[in-house]
């Protein structure tokens, strides 16, 4: 019996606590502990000036939970949301070096377990829980994933980045090479960049010869066309059009450009800090880019690649056109030995300055130039004459992008001999017959447009079966094409220079 009533005092006070100690943890409940932030660069150095572009790193801890997120703020006062742990950004600069605090806190899972359309955590509005918006309402709906904000820790980590501005850095595009030569048109492009955001180059300048007369455009800029038409002054004045388009022509004109001497043309990149490149030129101080100022209407394109006596062939009869009224009153332009850069537009422009062209070629014509530019010039009131051998392969397409013609022979003749007639056409009886000199290779006959040209003129030669057209002309009287080098066209003495006269004096009307 003492036995027994020993051993019920001793269990007693066992009880006793263990129902002392259950009573504390029910009525005194640890409370949810919020997570905490930190926040760092990479590499883990001294922060001084930054560019504006940066990498910024962080981690969460939570010592009772898990970490779901981060919201972050660069003022402090609009927060937005992230499940990552690192993000680039890009800081806008303004005139001066910069200032920004960057704070970012921790977000806990000791959430709810509900959609709530507005959260308040330490006096901050946050507005709407995240979610993924299926349906692109802008409205949570029953049913979409959502991030169930817990406690948010309470101090966000922050710190100042001072964002030094960078000037920007320009270049010439590997494209841009300039000819020796060249006549008022030309384009230039260039690349543009800042560490701070291209979108920080707020300006372009330009110039020509003179860098303290430059024009500024519009920091997006890469190319430009500069073009004049202004060859009675001394003090010419150049159009710029912007990315080379007609239709985007910059409000102010470019001064500088000398006539018939060597010139320089200046690009510098300045950014909306008022950070400026150095200027660069084209050429350089150990090259050269001579502008010739236009002498007359005429413009000769010399697009022949085989080295014979076409060049002093031609100079001759158009020194002699109109009886030598026209000596010198004309311009050559080699497409292969001076060619340019951004050529379709620079072609284009440089052509425009001329009333006529003659262009002449052997078995190598540049099709895809003419065909994306002799009806642009046609349509602008220009003039044109072709002799042009077609090459071996040829799409009929691309050839009839400038030439009015429905068809051409598929076979072509092998070699047309000396001595084959070419006799005008006899609705064009007031042109010259003219006849072979010495053979041609590789040339074929084609038929005309039927609603937009006639046949001009016809080849006889054994060679010949069935069509025999070699030469047409446009009905809009502003386009003749000759399917044969002329040079080798002159067995009837002065028949090429009869017919370079009926067709640019006559018919063009561009004698003096």
């Amino acid at each position: 019996m003492f036995k027994k009533l020993i051993e019920i005092l001793l269990i007693v006070p066992v009880l006793f606590g263990f129902w002392y100690c259950t009573e504390k943890l029910t009525d005194n409940k640890l409370e949810n502990q919020p997570p905490e932030t930190n926040l760092f660069i990479y590499p883990d150095d001294v922060i001084s000036q930054q560019p504006s572009r940066i990498e910024l790193h962080w981690q969460g801890d939570d010592p009772d939970g898990l970490v779901v997120g981060y919201y972050y703020s660069w003022n402090g006062s609009d927060w937005e949301f992230t499940g990552l742990n690192s993000m680039e950004f890009a800081l806008r600069i303004g005139a001066n070096d910069t200032d920004y605090v960057f704070y970012i806190m921790a977000v806990d899972n000791n959430s709810n377990g509900i959609y709530d359309s507005n959260i308040d955590r330490n006096g901050i509005d946050l507005g709407p829980e995240p979610f993924n918006d299926v349906n692109n309402n802008a409205t949570y709906d029953d049913g979409e994933e959502f991030i169930d904000i817990g406690d948010i820790d309470p101090s966000p980590a922050s710190q100042q980045f001072p964002i030094k501005n960078s000037k920007p850095e320009i270049e010439w595009n590997e494209l841009t090479v300039l000819p020796d030569t060249s006549f008022p048109i030309m384009t230039f492009r260039w690349n543009a960049s800042d560490i701070d955001g291209d979108e920080s180059i707020s300006k372009i300048n330009i110039a020509v010869n003179d860098t303290s007369s430059f024009v500024s455009i519009d920091g997006t800029i890469r190319l430009v066309t500069l073009r004049t038409d202004q060859f009675d002054t001394e003090n010419p004045q150049m159009e710029i059009l912007l990315n080379g388009n007609e239709n985007f022509i910059a409000d102010s004109k470019l001064n500088g450009l000398k006539f018939d001497s060597d010139n320089r043309f200046f690009v510098q990149a300045e950014d909306i800090s008022g950070a400026r490149t150095n200027f660069i030129s084209l050429p350089d101080t150990s090259g050269h880019w001579y502008v010739k100022k236009p002498r007359g209407k005429i413009l000769i394109i010399d697009n022949y690649v085989i080295n014979d006596n076409s060049k002093s062939f031609y100079k001759e009869k158009f020194d002699s056109l109109n009886n030598y009224s026209m000596y010198d009153k004309y311009d050559v332009w080699d497409l292969i030995g001076n060619p340019v850069p951004f050529r379709n537009i620079t072609f284009s422009e440089t052509i425009k300055l001329y009333d006529g062209i003659f262009w002449y070629t052997d078995n190598s014509p540049d099709l895809d130039l003419a065909s994306t530019s002799i009806q642009n010039y046609l349509n602008s009131g220009g003039k044109i004459a072709f002799s042009l051998l077609m090459p071996r392969s040829i799409d009929l397409d691309l050839l009839q992008g400038f030439l009015p013609i429905d068809s051409i022979e598929t076979k072509f003749i092998t070699s047309v001999i000396t001595g084959a007639d070419i006799v005008p056409d006899n609705n064009y009886n007031l042109y010259p017959a003219l006849k072979t000199n010495e053979p041609v290779y590789i040339v074929r006959t084609f038929v005309p447009s039927q609603t937009s040209a006639s046949a001009l003129y016809h080849l006889i030669s054994p060679q010949v079966s069935d069509n025999d057209i070699i030469g047409l002309k446009n009905n809009d009287d502003n386009l003749v094409f000759i399917g044969m080098p002329l040079h080798k066209c002159d067995g009837i003495k002065g028949g090429v220079l009869k017919l370079l006269d009926k067709i640019f004096i006559d018919e063009f009307g561009l004698g003096l």
